[in-house]
């Protein structure tokens, strides 16, 4: 036979899937748009590539889409998160206010996109607020703007301390629209507006207070989502320490000017302002310290850390469930804290979140850590006395600054979740396709397959809620694991090490902390040890029919095993002939029932489930007692006399209950 020629080899290679597939990866690596990723397969079909190698393509093209998305949505956070940080050093390094809040307002419209920024500050002496510092903005009469306590958006801010955002905002009724306000907002052209406020955490008058409202606005209408909320709040923060050290410094020098005219109190005067300097020094020193901390990527233990050693007392942070995610001594050293009672940790950092300040409780001071008015976590420092109002104003700043490090924790965390959950749907879609191509999926993005693991299977009556609660449930502490949600459940994959060798005691804890992150009854079924792409795969069929026969039994909001479901857990667990054992049980009373129309089965359930009594499974039925014995009696007749008998009652009920499983399912 003769070689093939030089134009066939050619011809062959362009009908392949390879240089199509080759071209998708230079197309990623050169970050082309969409447009040009989708219009390879197009090309491979115009090439004449054969069906096959055109699937692949296919596929191909899709996974470059999707990690296309990923990246880009990774970009946007980094970018999101360096304007943070950037804005963090401009506060270490200035101390000029307008400077720092320039900055602040400009990283602001950067940040969440929008066509302008403002910042308004209130005027004690009119008793309104003003426009202090705008970005984007090209209306004199819109910088010019006033607003009255409670007046617009940005007035119902001030006085509610909480943010507001509207699509529109002229067409919304939940603003008192003023003559004055209409003309500027018409003037500047703003639709969509967004506004949080600027909370000083510790004032003279003892309690939190509004002293001033960051804006971000576009002029075309638009939804804000909870992170663009989120991180406005956090430069908004920002913009408050900002402010009040400025405020502190022009006290400090207005002591000093009042020196000058009273020499007879030199003395006394002089001392005051040398500890209230070096309370300033001090506080600037820590605020450049815990800043630092962030800049350089640092973990919520060395905020814990720092603020332990600077306030020589133990601190724990602990997440929104009461688990410790930090404990230090002053010294720096570890120690093994308990967890904390979530419903008092909740009503605590409540608490603080209205007062906008740090509280005392209990022998105990917490601070909440916020993004926006999600509680990220409670901020406990372990000391009876008081705290100066300097040490408080570094305990305040401090849950600023765990709360930056906790809201990067968390993109990263669900930015790496999402590609791996993609594994985890695959793998229970169709192992058995390529385990060894799921295998190697895995190692790359850190999950080992063939290590043993724990599989958990958890529904709710609030799916919606349920995700997010799975999400923090893994985040927050020291479990190792990914979530995805399939068909219709949310499934979780976990190191075996992390939840101990009993997947029941697995499934109960993970009940238990996702019930308090969702806040509703969550059901948890769980397999394993397994390990293998099969194995694993057959050990989610086996949670979820334990799961099922939960539902059926009534235990929601509880976690099991297929092993402590006793007969029923094994016959669910290893597959067994469901059908055939309850026919062979049954059998008589369902052909009875088939043929005649009777309700032998359902009266039969009825009278166990009553616990034998005739009075209330009559009830239940809805007939006449008589009519309850009579049909008893006929199943006597069909199962005869021992039907009642202890051992044979437990297989009767077995048997009912797995017939009304196998309905349920049906349906």
């Amino acid at each position: 036979m003769s070689e093939p020629s030089a134009s066939a080899i050619s011809a062959i290679s362009a009908a392949s899937a390879a240089p199509h597939l080759r071209r998708l990866l230079d197309l990623l690596a050169d970050d082309a748009p969409a447009e040009a990723l989708g219009a390879v397969s197009s090309q491979a079909r115009a090439a004449g590539v054969p069906a096959g190698d055109l699937a692949e393509v296919e596929r191909g093209t899709a996974a470059a889409l999707r990690i296309r998305g990923a990246l880009r949505q990774h970009r946007r956070r980094e970018l999101q998160l360096t304007a943070l940080f950037d804005t963090a050093g401009d506060l270490a390094a200035s101390r000029d206010l307008d400077d720092v809040l320039k900055a602040i307002v400009r990283r602001a419209r950067m940040l969440l996109g929008t066509d302008t920024a403002y910042l308004t500050l209130p005027d004690e002496e009119a008793g309104d607020t003003y426009m202090r510092v705008t970005d984007g903005s090209v209306s004199v009469v819109f910088q010019r703007l006033r607003l009255e306590l409670g007046h617009g958006l940005g007035g119902l801010v001030a006085q509610t301390a909480r943010p507001y955002a509207t699509p529109d905002y002229r067409t919304d009724d939940r603003f008192h629209h003023t003559r004055n306000i209409n003309a500027g907002v018409l003037d500047e052209g703003l639709v969509a507006i967004l506004g949080v406020p600027l909370l000083l955490g510790s004032s003279r008058g003892g309690t939190g207070k509004v002293i001033g409202v960051l804006f971000a606005a576009d002029r075309a209408p638009r939804v804000f989502s909870p992170d663009e909320v989120a991180l406005l709040c956090s430069l908004a923060a920002h913009a408050a320490i900002a402010i009040d050290t400025a405020r502190a410094l022009a006290d400090t020098r207005s002591a000093l000017d009042e020196l000058a005219d009273t020499n007879a109190e030199l003395a006394e005067a002089n001392a005051a302002v040398r500890e209230h300097s070096a309370a300033m020094r001090r506080a600037e020193e820590s605020h450049d310290r815990l800043t630092d901390l962030v800049l350089r990527g640092r973990d919520v233990k060395d905020v814990a850390a720092a603020v332990a050693g600077l306030l020589e007392s133990p601190l724990t942070i602990h997440d929104p469930g009461g688990r410790p995610l930090a404990a230090v001594r002053p010294d720096g050293a570890d120690f093994a804290a308990d967890g904390m009672d979530a419903g008092w940790l909740a009503e605590t950092a409540e608490e603080s979140r209205t007062g906008a300040r740090a509280v005392h409780r209990d022998g105990r001071w917490i601070c909440a850590v916020l993004a926006g008015r999600e509680l990220l976590a409670g901020l406990v420092l372990h000391r009876r006395g008081q705290l100066d109002d300097s040490d408080r104003r570094l305990f305040e700043r401090a849950s600023v600054v765990t709360g930056l490090l906790l809201l990067l924790r968390r993109t990263v965390a669900e930015t790496e979740n999402r590609i791996r959950g993609e594994l985890i749907s695959d793998l229970l879609t169709d192992a058995d396709r390529d385990p060894a191509g799921l295998t190697e999926r895995g190692r790359r993005l850190g999950i080992d397959l063939d290590r043993p693991h724990l599989l958990l299977v958890a529904e709710s009556g609030a799916r919606e809620r349920l995700a997010p609660a799975a999400m923090r449930y893994l985040f927050g502490g020291d479990i190792h694991g990914v979530s995805a949600e399939h068909a219709g459940a949310v499934v979780l994959l976990v190191a075996a090490g992390d939840l101990g060798p009993a997947a029941g005691d697995a499934a109960r804890a993970a009940a238990a902390q996702l019930g308090r992150l969702a806040q509703t009854p969550v059901t948890v079924a769980a397999t394993g040890p397994a390990r293998g792409a099969r194995e694993l795969a057959a050990a989610y069929g086996e949670a979820a029919r334990c799961l099922r026969a939960m539902r059926v039994l009534g235990r929601t909001g509880e976690g099991a095993c297929v092993e402590e479901l006793g007969f029923l857990g094994v016959v669910l667990g290893n597959a067994q002939d469901v059908d055939g054992f309850v026919s062979a049980t049954l059998g008589p009373l369902l052909e009875y029932d088939a043929q005649r129309g009777t309700h032998l089965v359902r009266t039969l359930a009825a009278y166990f489930g009553s616990g034998g009594s005739l009075v209330r499974a009559k009830d239940e039925l809805h007939v006449h007692v008589n009519t309850v014995v009579q049909r008893l009696d006929r199943v006597q007749v069909l199962l005869g006399r021992d039907w009642n008998e202890p051992g044979r009652a437990l297989e009767l009920q077995l048997a009912l209950k797995l017939h009304l499983l196998m309905d349920s399912r049906e349906r």
